[in-house]
């Protein structure tokens, strides 16, 4: 039975030492799977009745974000905006929303006996009770959102939210990061959007909820569909860890798709503030997946966990390889209210060739999923640590999207949502 712990652990096993006289030491131990389950996927007018056309698209995403449940085997899961995608029409990528009425959901999920069940499914609304959408939000600060044939121009949704993380409090509700604004998300535990906090100055009116300007406003410079993509909490409830996907396109987009710098935040529940910002150094993509030839805008952050005050789990990734770091913020600098923070400074945290100045957290490799187990997807997502020696993964499938026939039904990509428990070989340090 699966108990809260940490994880921790090296890839590689440790190199064995001859000494004359005395037999070899024995390889250390590696990692383990101990549970890989695929989780149910229903139609999507089955699960939200309200749906007009589901195009035959079956439910996924679910790996987006990844959280451990009250009970051994129990987890909670959160789908991105639902269905999307981005093909290329009359010479422009267009993004396309195949089920324009999809309402992002919270997911209570069991693992017992290798299989999966869908506990619960928590719809997310508004104010009015009316379902959000994962629409885009705004004109120029968002994509244009188009129906499934890349030809129809469907109505940008001021509360639509395309969340990527979550954790959940002890009173039952929820916090929830989103990619638009980018945007931290407080919901309900019956999944009712109770307040959205945005970056300063974004003006984003005729949500049905309240909108909060309490963010730094250097984040709506995000790249786009690269907003807010991880989400921790300290274990004492009182502090939340949020992550960009990627470089800020600051002071451009030349320069976000060549940085290796990222950004996390700190935030404070209780008086829901910004209280750090930490540079994060991502990996050179040359050596970390050579599969995307020398493409360094293909690395993102796509999951946190918490570790212990200060140190945080990290799943850093492209579309073919994941790895899990370890980081101890402790003594890093926090770059708040500083220059990094201000459009005009020159060279931008983004530009940084030389990283002497903003100390950056410690760093080491702690997991590589793809490594063990081989057929996992790539878009691995959803990060959870369960206790001293044990993590859990799950990948984002983008809802088997692939192409449309004729009649607009979905042709299913056939990647399932799966989530893997994993026991380390070393525990994690920190807690």
């Amino acid at each position: 039975m699966l108990r809260p712990v940490f994880a921790g652990l090296a890839l590689a096993a440790a190199l064995a030492v001859s000494v004359p006289g005395t037999a070899s030491a024995a390889p250390a131990p590696g990692p383990s799977v101990v549970t890989d389950v695929t989780i149910p996927a229903p139609a999507l007018k089955a699960i939200q009745p309200s749906i007009a056309d589901d195009h035959g698209v079956k439910l996924g995403g679910v790996g987006s974000g990844l959280f451990p449940g009250d009970r051994p085997g129990e987890f909670w899961m959160v789908t991105d905006r639902g269905p999307n995608g981005q093909p290329t029409v009359d010479g422009e990528k267009r993004r396309t929303f195949p089920v324009p009425d999809f309402a992002p959901a919270i997911l209570q999920v069991s693992v017992k006996h290798g299989a999966a069940k869908i506990k619960k499914y928590l719809p997310l609304v508004g104010a009015s009770g009316r379902p959000v959408t994962g629409l885009s939000n705004q004109q120029v600060h968002d994509e244009a959102p188009y129906a499934w044939d890349g030809r129809t121009l469907l109505q940008f949704n001021p509360s639509g939210v395309d969340l990527e993380d979550l954790v959940r409090t002890r009173d039952g509700g929820f916090w929830l990061v989103d990619e638009y604004s980018p945007s931290l998300v407080h919901v309900s535990r019956t999944g009712r959007v109770l307040e959205r906090y945005v970056p300063r100055g974004l003006k984003l009116t005729g949500a049905d909820y309240p909108v909060s300007e309490t963010l730094p406003a250097i984040l709506a410079s995000r790249q786009q569909n690269r907003g807010f993509e991880g989400l921790a909490i300290s274990s004492d409830q009182r502090t939340l860890f949020l992550a960009v996907q990627s470089p800020l396109a600051n002071p451009d987009k030349t320069t976000a798709k060549k940085s290796r710098i990222g950004r996390i935040l700190t935030f404070d529940l209780r008086r829901r503030v910004v209280t750090g910002e930490y540079a994060y150094q991502f990996e050179d993509v040359t050596a970390f997946d050579p599969k995307v030839k020398g493409d360094q805008s293909e690395m993102k952050i796509s999951g946190l966990a918490y570790v212990g005050p200060g140190r945080l789990l990290v799943d850093e990734r492209t579309d073919n390889v994941t790895r899990i770091y370890q980081i101890d913020l402790t003594r890093a600098a926090n770059l708040l209210g500083g220059p990094y923070d201000d459009p005009a400074t020159t060279p931008s945290l983004e530009a940084l060739t030389d990283l002497s100045k903003v100390r950056l957290p410690a760093k080491s490799l702690v997991l590589e999923p793809n490594a063990l187990v081989p057929s996992l997807p790539g878009k691995i997502e959803g990060l959870a640590v369960l206790d001293r020696r044990t993590v859990a993964v799950a990948n984002d499938n983008d809802f088997g999207l692939g192409d449309f026939d004729a009649d607009g039904k979905l042709i299913d990509s056939g990647v399932p949502s799966r989530l893997v428990i994993i026991r380390l070989a070393t525990p994690l340090a920190g807690r």
